[in-house]
């Protein structure tokens, strides 16, 4: 029998409020996420400073350790590309990347009513399929 899938849950939050997000995510401005998030034990890791990270610790204890590097690093390279991750964001619960299905439902209804409003622009659930998720093209392997 295979692994039982894990969730994660996505947001984009509005170009006016993403970099708050990043810096200071429990700003008042912010509150009607923070709450969301509180009650589910929950926290936002943005997508690009999560990927220029991932490069930093990969230039610091070498790159051939690190498979996603050629592509995570052209990635943030890429001006379109970085302005599409500085407003998202991806939830950990409980410290945890990935979380069994129930808690990223839950999560995901409670966050649905704020989706089109001032700070959330899209909200998605993704799972630990390896089918359902992209894989670096070839030359940046």
């Amino acid at each position: 029998m295979s692994e039982e899938l894990r969730y994660q849950i996505r947001l984009n939050i509005s170009d006016d409020y993403a970099e708050l997000a990043r810096t200071d995510p429990q700003n008042a401005a912010l509150a009607p996420i923070a709450a969301i998030l509180a009650k589910h034990h929950a926290a936002l890791s943005n997508q690009f400073d999560a990927f220029a990270h991932y490069v930093a610790e990969a230039e610091k204890q070498g790159v051939e350790h690190f498979p996603l590097y050629k592509w995570t690093k052209a990635t943030i390279a890429d001006p379109v590309k970085k302005a599409k991750h500085v407003k998202s964001f991806s939830l950990y619960v409980e410290g945890e990347e990935v979380y069994p299905k129930a808690a990223a439902d839950a999560l995901e209804a409670d966050l649905a009513p704020l989706v089109g409003g001032r700070l959330v622009e899209k909200l998605s659930k993704h799972d630990t399929d390896p089918a359902h998720n992209p894989q670096a093209p070839a030359h940046l392997r």
